[in-house]
């Protein structure tokens, strides 16, 4: 089934960043505080990664380093504003733990680092309009991240709505985030990476926000400029 809503990707994004693929995700969901069973699954996967990776390794996987190449199409360093996926590795590889949040963002984090993929989980409700324009942010254009507060995206990759800048790969903004009474879920799911299995992905969706955030009604949609 597809999704409610749609992602128009704007020409000069299309033009910068080729061979790019988007994954749009809707549900109705259930949330609530951080499950001990989401807790154990991130806490796994975090000795998985610490065991596994050095720092300097992390900015070479594949879909982190083509987010990253990405971002350097778009104007933006990499290495000044990180991917969110890069971030939480990071994190993990430097011994710093893990922080809880909900049980629908903390989901999130799990599917951004089993698939690799910048994703951004959105209220579906707390968003304007039908439509979500993927671009490029601009000099000065209004953002305020969550726990970053007001955050500089010029040359960074944008999703609006028809009030404004919604997500981007470094962080969503705090208008349109999860909170405990979220009831209608949106995920954006950004594949740089054109080795990813969309299949793969939409059946880690399924697993994890059917376990972790009660999700039915699961609807989604592809989006592509290749």
């Amino acid at each position: 089934m597809e999704t409610e809503r749609r992602i128009v990707i704007d020409a000069d994004f299309a033009e910068r960043v080729k061979n790019y693929r988007a994954l749009l995700f809707e549900a109705d969901v259930k949330n609530g505080a951080t499950s001990d069973l989401l807790k154990s699954e991130l806490n796994k996967l975090a000795n998985e990664i610490s065991a596994k990776y050095k720092v300097e390794d992390i900015n070479k996987l594949p879909s982190i380093k083509f987010t990253r190449e990405a971002y350097k199409a778009c104007g933006k360093d990499p290495n000044r504003y990180r991917p969110s996926q890069e971030q939480l590795m990071r994190r993990i590889v430097r011994g710093l733990g893990l922080y809880y949040v909900n049980n629908l963002v903390d989901a999130g984090n799990l599917f951004s680092l089993l698939t690799g993929c910048s994703v951004g989980c959105f209220d579906a409700d707390k968003i304007s309009g039908e439509v979500l324009t993927l671009g490029i942010g601009k000099e000065r254009e209004p953002y305020h991240g969550i726990g970053r507060g007001e955050l500089n995206i010029s040359g960074m990759p944008v999703f609006r709505d028809d009030k404004g800048g919604i997500g981007t790969p470094t962080s969503d903004n705090e208008r349109t985030k999860l909170e405990l009474g979220t009831t209608r879920l949106l995920v954006t799911v950004h594949l740089f990476n054109p080795e990813i299995r969309i299949e793969n992905v939409v059946d880690l969706f399924t697993r994890i926000f059917t376990t972790f955030g009660n999700a039915t009604n699961i609807r989604y949609s592809i989006y592509t400029n290749l």
